[in-house]
């Protein structure tokens, strides 16, 4: 009675490994272009894709067909948005599946001509793992001028971008175009593109659009700040030293790390604890908490 019991056991524990087995998801990485563009994993983007085209659109950061969004699907493919489609109508059928050299594998719609733009600097940061490109309205101002805003006036700002580049301007949709962002595509995750718009990458879609709203925000409170009259009134550069060695602590990028003394070792333990409050105080606000 014992032995059969036993066997049972063993039977049993072979038919759910059997079955975990069959159900196991395999990696990105490891599958064809069409099991890759069905996996969860692929729905799961998707789906976060359209999220962040409809916000775009909502907050006319993007107009007509403008605009791309695109994020890595494990080392080997990414998802992208197509061209001539506006970023408040994407539906999941419409995201492209690519390789690493812009090759459609899976998908109905032809792909943005801007992924030249995404791909340069997937392969330029590996830290980049979803690229989006838009023309929010006071930071494309900013790129039309072929100037950044000034930095030191709101922490948020310091702590999830700090100085913005601007990039020269190429024709949109051109392989030099792509190229004119490789010299700040490491020490900076959000890029003016001049006479055009804006190009932020993070680790996910979501946060790359968060850096979207930020700048513009950032610069939409500038141009106002201006009007007042008054001078403006800087952070202190002790204070941006504190932001600086945060910064380094959450591996976020800035152009400016190294270049001001003592930034490292800056602040003791309630300054850390303020500025940390700080960015989870940034992080509920832009996820609707407050």
């Amino acid at each position: 009675m014992e032995q059969t019991a036993v066997l049972l056991s063993e039977q049993v524990r072979d038919v759910v490994e059997a079955v975990v087995e069959a159900l196991r998801e395999p990696k990105a990485e490891e599958s064809s272009p069409l099991v890759a563009a069905n996996s969860f994993e692929a729905d799961a983007l998707r789906a976060e894709i359209i999220r962040v085209g409809r916000k775009l659109w909502e907050r006319q950061y993007v107009d007509g067909n403008g605009g791309n969004i695109s994020v890595r699907l494990g080392s080997k493919y990414l998802l992208c948005t197509p061209t001539m489609l506006s970023k408040g109508d994407l539906e999941p059928a419409d995201i492209c599946l690519s390789d690493l050299d812009g090759n459609i594998l899976a998908g109905d719609r032809l792909r943005t001509s801007e992924l030249l733009l995404h791909l340069e600097i997937y392969k330029a940061n590996p830290r980049a793992r979803a690229v989006l490109h838009c023309h929010p309205p006071y930071a494309t101002a900013f790129a039309v001028t072929g100037t950044v805003p000034p930095n030191g006036l709101i922490p948020e700002y310091e702590v999830f971008i700090g100085p913005a580049a601007v990039a020269p301007y190429e024709t949109p949709g051109t392989q030099a175009f792509a190229e004119t962002v490789l010299p700040f595509v490491e020490d900076h995750n959000t890029i003016l593109l001049s006479n055009h718009g804006i190009v932020c990458w993070s680790d996910t879609v979501t946060h790359a659009e968060w850096l979207a709203e930020i700048l513009d925000t950032y610069c939409k409170t500038y141009l106002i700040a201006k009007q007042i009259g008054q001078p403006l009134s800087f952070i202190p550069d002790s204070k941006i030293e504190e932001i600086l060695a945060l910064k380094r602590r959450l591996g976020f990028p800035d152009a400016r790390m190294g270049r001001i003394g003592g930034a490292a070792s800056a602040g003791d333990g309630k300054d850390t604890a303020e500025l940390e409050h700080l960015v989870e105080q940034v992080v509920a606000r832009l996820e609707g908490r407050e």
